[in-house]
């Protein structure tokens, strides 16, 4: 991608994640899921594996506490900058818009790559048809299923 791109055609601004609202309930079902798995390492003298989750959820705790960046996305004529990241198009095989009205609303990128195949980037209050229309004229729309990460992720809320 050249460094100045010359055609921009949409620009946003979004949080880098999604945040959830948490009660007390559910910190309380977390921590007593992680105490569960620490105890059953401990009873079984797997101390490594105790070592891990402890420090699992510590980092977790600290994940779910972060709140997110303002991030700048652009798409351009070559492909679609987020943030600090460029996705050019010649390196996308697809994409779908995955779009609740009151709920997720991202752009899944299936990517030429083993290593990270999608690439999910948040479209937040842009019109998704807008978005789907531009991102036509670039690359196919293939439908996808959330995964099992992005499920999981929805139903325990993180």
């Amino acid at each position: 991608m050249r460094n100045h791109p010359s055609n921009m055609l949409l620009q946003w601004k979004a949080p880098e994640f999604e945040t959830f609202q948490r009660d007390k309930k559910w910190y309380i079902f977390i921590l007593l899921a992680l105490l569960a798995v620490v105890g059953y390492a401990l009873y079984t003298n797997s101390l490594v594996m105790a070592i891990t989750f402890i420090l699992i959820g510590v980092v977790g705790y600290i994940y779910i506490n972060k709140e997110p960046r303002i991030l700048n996305f652009v798409i351009t004529d070559d492909g679609i900058i987020a943030g600090r990241e460029i996705y050019a198009f010649k390196n996308v095989e697809s994409f779908w818009i995955f779009y609740e009205p009151y709920g997720i609303r991202v752009i899944s990128l299936h990517l030429n790559s083993y290593l990270m195949p999608y690439v999910h980037i948040p479209i937040h209050n842009q019109d998704p048809t807008k978005v789907r229309k531009i991102l036509l004229e670039y690359i196919p729309e293939e439908e996808q299923e959330p995964g099992i990460v992005e499920t999981m992720d929805r139903i325990i809320r993180l």
